[in-house]
């Protein structure tokens, strides 16, 4: 690719640099960097030890003298003007290092899990386009910090692509699309240089990414965080431990739970794919699905191949009782391989042990992409499935935790991914995470206000931070739900009780298939919008309506809103273009009296209020508006943008299928 070649030409003139320079920088300084204007930013780095260390600013002329220590580290801020470039540092301890074509404008750390994550490779809407405008974009600047781990923490970051890079097509397309339409709307509604420096991890959980000084004061945490200190040093021997631990688990959840142990009796239907509690089965632990299918005759003696979109938690699959693969982790894809000498014409039995840990159970996918194939031909395994639970989950052990490497323990990603990055300022930060804390979501509203204070008191200042709201996921509500992401959208907007903070609501760019909806403009734009009028003090809509407070009258329940720009409108739209037509009929309000038990409501807009009634409810106590999984609402304010979920109670969760 050209990125390649680009990096091919340079080397020559990289390895002529440091061969003459003594001077060395970490990885997140380097040409076409990006630093925060009207600032004092840090820079630092290593040279010759006990030396006088020079620094020249282009920009203005002027020199910061530093001495190095002992060892040879060295540490200084440099002062940055409003805005511009390109300007050059130079670095020199007798010998000079230069970096080039730097630019001030506004530094932003984009940080989360997979939403975050995902690139333009991925194809989302409008990617093409996007590519194709990336030529025109050399104000906007990349940095890249790669996926590690540490136990300690670290005082240099891992980067791709040797550092900063210039946005174009070809830097672009392994590039955060959130992080993207986010800067790029920044830097067309300032028209100044936009740093995006992307730290996010698929999968992660909040307590990854903060640091062992502020998690150890939440006792949570305690045991793990003690049970990660005792852990021996040598990589070796932490990789022994693992995989004796790995060995017991397979035996500990086979003894008495083998394909040969299973029996007929106690068997039920579902269908696949869909989670296990919306069908009424709401057991964790071991379970058990098989379908029978036909292979046809040519089939036989050829390898074939299976695909089961993801399955939570971890599964153990079989072909006529023979394992043919197993995976941990409900976020990733089965492609399993059925050996061709198992391939006999006639009926087969494909059986999967799912062993469910918390949360949902089930396959969960597009139902034409879970299949059987031979070649171009192939089999649909989507449709209706036998089931049967084994085991309760308080019957098995847990699974146990990777140890290096492994980025799902606390600490680990704020020690590699975000300590190194101490010291160089930043305006602020975005966030796009929560899908793997739900199960744990009232803990999610303490632990992400922990992780923004933390990250404020490690950089010194109270930054702006703004978060992106879970989008919608599973079937689109049709009952009253009281499922754990409407509980985790509620943590999250709990954020918005510390000062700099706020929330892109995307309950309408949701996907009922995919955990990784393939809107991320509107995710980047709203981001954008809320940073636009808290950190930069423009005057315009940033949100959309804000439950506020209400008032009970009668059979009546009026609500009032903060953030109606433009009033309340009822609005429809699609995935790909979200509130795009004003309809008569307002949606995603339920209301509930003494009883606790929500129905369906008729909702009206007076004014900047919404007045809820249900003929079922002659005097109600509560209203929920888009409180689901994936809520079938459409409340929005004139400037197009969807109002924030909310609950007027404060009832605790009711177990799934039961509401």
């Amino acid at each position: 690719m050209k990125r390649t070649l680009r990096l091919f030409l340079l080397l020559p003139l990289l390895l002529s640099a440091s061969l003459e320079a003594k001077v060395e920088l970490p990885a997140i300084f380097g040409d076409h960097m990006v630093i925060q204007r009207n600032s004092k930013t840090g820079l630092w780095g290593t040279a010759k030890p006990s030396t006088q260390v020079s620094v020249t600013t282009s920009w203005d002329g002027q020199v910061y003298d530093v001495m190095s220590d002992a060892a040879g580290k060295w540490k200084t801020e440099i002062s940055t003007p409003s805005a511009g470039g390109p300007y050059t540092i130079t670095i020199s301890d007798g010998k000079k290092l230069t970096l080039n074509d730097v630019l001030v404008g506004e530094v932003w750390l984009c940080s989360g899990q997979s939403n975050m994550e995902y690139r333009f490779s991925d194809k989302p809407y409008g990617y093409e386009k996007a590519l194709e405008d990336a030529a025109g974009r050399g104000n906007i600047r990349f940095l890249h910090i790669d996926n590690r781990t540490s136990f300690e923490p670290a005082a240099e970051a891992a980067v791709r692509y040797g550092g900063w890079e210039v946005c174009d097509k070809d830097a672009l397309f392994d590039f955060s699309c959130v992080a993207y339409y986010f800067g790029r709307h920044l830097a067309d509604s300032l028209n100044v240089p936009v740093g995006l420096i992307e730290s996010a991890w698929g999968a992660t959980f909040a307590e990854n990414w903060v640091s062992k000084e502020s998690l150890s004061t939440l006792p949570d945490f305690g045991k793990a965080l003690e049970e990660q200190e005792a852990l021996p040093k040598s990589r070796q021997e932490r990789d022994a431990i693992y995989d004796a631990r790995v060995a017991d688990w397979c035996r500990a959840i086979s003894e008495g739970n083998s394909i040969a142990d299973l029996t007929e009796d106690g068997w039920s239907e579902v269908d696949v794919p869909g989670y296990l509690e919306y069908q009424g089965i709401n057991e964790d632990g071991i379970i058990w699905m098989r379908k029978t299918v036909d292979i046809p005759r040519s089939w036989a003696g050829k390898t074939l191949k299976m695909d089961l979109e993801t399955i939570d938690d971890h599964d153990f699959t079989y072909f006529n009782g023979v394992e043919i693969g197993h995976t941990e982790g409900c976020s990733s894809m089965r492609d399993y391989t059925v050996p061709a000498n198992l391939v006999k014409a006639g009926k087969a039995v494909i059986s999967v042990r799912i062993v469910d840990i918390v949360g949902y159970s089930g396959f969960n996918g597009r139902p034409d992409r879970i299949k059987l194939s031979c070649g171009k031909k192939s089999i649909p395994l989507s449709g209706k499935w036998q089931v049967k639970c084994t085991r309760k989950y308080s019957e098995i052990p847990k699974f146990p935790d990777k140890i290096d490497g492994n980025p799902f323990m606390p600490c680990v990603l704020y020690n590699a991914m975000i300590n190194p990055l101490l010291g160089y300022r930043i305006k602020g930060a975005i966030w796009y995470q929560g899908e793997s804390n739900t199960a744990m979501h009232e803990q999610y509203s303490y632990l992400l206000q922990l992780l923004i204070r933390d990250w404020r008191k490690q950089w010194g200042y109270d930054f702006p931070f703004y978060v992106a709201q879970l989008a919608s996921l599973f079937p689109v509500q049709k009952v009253a739900e009281d499922f754990d992401w409407a509980y985790l959208r509620e943590s999250q907007a709990d954020a918005l009780h510390l000062e700099n903070v706020g929330l892109a609501v995307l309950t309408d760019v949701g996907d009922e298939y995919d955990i990784h909806p393939k809107n991320k403009y509107d995710v980047g734009r709203r981001l954008a919008l809320n940073a636009l009028h808290g950190a930069y003090g423009m005057n315009i809509p940033y949100s959309g309506p804000v439950f506020k407070d209400y008032v009970t009258s009668g059979s009546e329940i009026r609500v009032r809103f903060d953030c109606a720009d433009g009033g309340l409108v009822a609005m429809d739209g699609t995935n790909s273009a979200p509130a795009t037509s004003v309809v008569e009929t307002l949606r995603g309000f339920w209301i509930a009296g003494g009883d606790r038990v929500f129905h369906k409501a008729d909702a009206r807009i007076e004014g900047e209020t919404v007045v809820v009634t249900s003929p079922d409810v002659r005097y109600p106590v509560a209203v929920r508006y888009g409180w689901a999984n994936y809520p079938d609402s459409n409340l929005y304010n004139g400037a197009g943008l969807p109002a924030v979920p909310f609950r007027t109670d404060r009832w605790a969760q009711t177990t799934p299928g039961n509401f």
